[in-house]
């Protein structure tokens, strides 16, 4: 029995088996990424944090061990049901479409990590950006860390199989109609699951076009978690800081 999925983000995100494959990100280095992330945005103590798309919330809890009061929303009802049991005074999480506003005020908006550009329309991920606008008070700043394309692209394994907890990921990566796509394939509980990852293989110059359409101004662009000079071709990340 095959189990696939078309709207891919709204549930290969709530299976146990997306947490299984990445489960051995670097959380130091996002750790590090988020506290030069705040020292950088100067954001005040006790300021208030939006983390779009939080997943299950790890990152919302240390930015929260930092000081800040941090609210993380996320499309995915399993991640949050997941997330709340760290729950405080200063830290909740919500489920939460992210191309409509929240219906707070911050000091930041944080969207880490790619967790951008999925939508099949694309007048979504414009209406991202102009939440985002919606969601931050005035002295706020947006992020969006995303990937760089021109890397992804120049870098790409187009095959291979990552094995994790006794499961066999079968993982091809192409670049189809603007979307950099990853097909996964395995075999688990004894049965055959299919899932395919797309993210619009939004260039520098795209992002500028959509911020320009959503009213928000770029202020700086960084290429890697230690907020470095962007380089186009060799940096791994686009970071972009924006209000």
């Amino acid at each position: 029995m095959s189990k696939s999925t078309k709207q891919w983000y709204a549930s290969w995100f709530d299976t146990p088996y997306y947490h299984i494959l990445y489960k051995d990100r670097d959380y130091a280095e996002a750790q590090v990424f988020m506290d030069n992330l705040t020292n950088y945005l100067n954001i005040p103590e006790g300021g208030k944090i939006l983390d779009l798309a939080c997943g299950k919330g790890r990152h919302s809890v240390y930015l929260n061990t930092l000081g800040y009061q941090v609210t993380g929303v996320d499309l995915s009802e399993q991640s949050i049901a997941h997330a709340k049991q760290f729950e405080n005074d200063t830290l909740k999480f919500d489920v939460h479409d992210m191309s409509k506003p929240y219906p707070d005020r911050f000091d930041a908006v944080f969207n880490l990590f790619t967790s951008f550009g999925y939508f099949e329309d694309d007048n979504c991920n414009l209406h991202t950006i102009e939440s985002i606008k919606a969601e931050l008070n005035d002295f706020g700043f947006g992020v969006i860390d995303f990937m760089n394309v021109n890397y992804v692209i120049d870098n790409l394994v187009t095959e291979d199989v990552k094995t994790v907890e006794g499961i066999d990921f079968h993982q091809k990566r192409s670049v189809k109609d603007g979307y950099i796509v990853k097909d996964i394939s395995f075999k688990a509980d004894g049965e055959i699951y299919e899932f395919q990852e797309r993210v619009k293989a939004f260039t520098l110059e795209d992002f500028q076009l959509l911020f320009k359409k959503a009213g928000v101004y770029l202020l700086d662009v960084f290429g890697d978690y230690k907020l470095r000079k962007y380089h186009s071709k060799t940096s791994e990340r686009l970071i972009m800081i924006f209000k």
